[in-house]
């Protein structure tokens, strides 16, 4: 088997970038992936069509949490054209890592949760 977890993905898991909650949100959404347990709940605050600030909460494997923390860090700043252009070959990319099919689901549950909030 390969190792999945390089040296970002573990900086980012043990040091999620964007972890907490915004007070008052533009927008919120919560996704589960039932398979694993992860659970990831992400507030964002447009001005106008930027992302002005991006945070995420809950728990996960390595995978959704650096995922999570790697996509909050990328958007900020972004328009919301910008964001509907992103999606899972970016979020691999991004990532860097080969993921086998139950893996995919836990690197695109971020993935997901920016879908819903735009």
């Amino acid at each position: 088997m390969f190792n999945i977890y390089t040296e970002i993905i573990l900086d980012h898991y043990q040091h999620p970038r964007n972890f907490g909650e915004i007070k008052n949100p533009t927008k919120k959404v919560e996704v589960a992936n039932p398979l694993c347990g992860d659970k990831i709940k992400m507030m964002i605050v447009f001005d106008k069509e930027k992302v002005t600030e991006v945070k995420f909460t809950g728990v996960g494997c390595a995978i959704s949490t650096a995922s999570a923390s790697m996509l909050t860090e990328y958007i900020k700043g972004k328009t919301k054209e910008q964001l509907k252009k992103i999606d899972k070959n970016f979020i691999i990319k991004m990532l860097g890592v080969s993921l086998g099919v139950n893996r995919i689901k836990c690197a695109l549950l971020s993935l997901e949760a920016l879908k819903k909030l735009l």
